[in-house]
């Protein structure tokens, strides 16, 4: 059975404007994505692999081409409407985790769901329900200082899914952890994928998330270019 496209990019440019003129930094990019899948993409610092997931995550336009989220382009919303798909479709999980220091992580992973009008309890049974899954049912009431880097950024997971959006961007989401924290948050993304049906788009530097992904691309030159499986078959950068 076809897997539903979830996502769809079309011919994306994006020009900056430098102090020597401008700088082309996507190239008529094209990228479609199925319901359930794990992409990720690798690239050299500078490459665009950001200003990508900020296009696919609106919030950022391209200078042309088109972005379709389950078959709606965002530009084409009004604000509320604009609202709306993000709170429903996406999540974000970013190299920092930017949690409140002053909320607890279950505190942290319901803001989205209570921001987005849901009942308080039923956002907290979530919740709590989340934090349980990425391994820190017994770290619920901790604030951010309170946690590892790894559990800092598990927090940020479940609040990026609390809202159970249908895609998931992560920019650099192990950037700043170790290599026992990041292959475990890695194996954390590939389960959730599965056990959810949830599709992560993941920019990163770090290869060994190829193994998780089902499938991988190098960003170079402004565009993407499918690699093989597995860490191995990368092209050197």
């Amino acid at each position: 059975m076809e897997r539903e496209k979830i996502l769809e990019a079309r011919g994306i440019w994006r020009v900056f404007e430098g102090t020597k003129g401008p700088i082309e930094v996507l190239k008529g990019l094209d990228l479609a994505v199925t319901a359930g899948e794990v992409v990720a993409i690798i690239g050299a610092s500078g490459a665009g692999k950001s200003t990508l997931l900020h296009i696919l995550g609106t919030l950022d336009w391209p200078d042309r081409g088109t972005v379709q989220i389950r078959g709606v382009d965002p530009r084409e919303c009004s604000s509320p409407e604009l609202d709306s798909l993000r709170n429903r479709d996406l999540g974000f999980v970013f190299q920092f985790h930017y949690l409140l220091p002053e909320f607890t992580a279950l505190e942290n992973v319901m803001m989205p769901a209570v921001i987005g009008g849901r009942d308080r309890r039923e956002a907290e049974k979530r919740s709590l329900h989340l934090l349980g899954e990425v391994g820190l049912a017994e770290r619920v009431h901790h604030r951010p200082a309170e946690l590892s880097g790894g559990e800092q950024q598990r927090v940020a997971v479940a609040r990026a899914l609390v809202n159970e959006p249908s895609i998931v961007l992560a920019d650099e989401p192990s950037g700043n952890l170790d290599d026992q924290a990041s292959e475990s948050l890695h194996g954390l993304v590939r389960t959730l994928s599965r056990s959810k049906g949830q599709t992560f788009i993941i920019v990163t530097h770090k290869r060994e998330l190829l193994d998780e992904a089902d499938r991988g691309f190098v960003l170079a030159e402004g565009c993407l270019h499918p690699i093989g499986k597995g860490s191995d078959a990368l092209p050197v950068l």
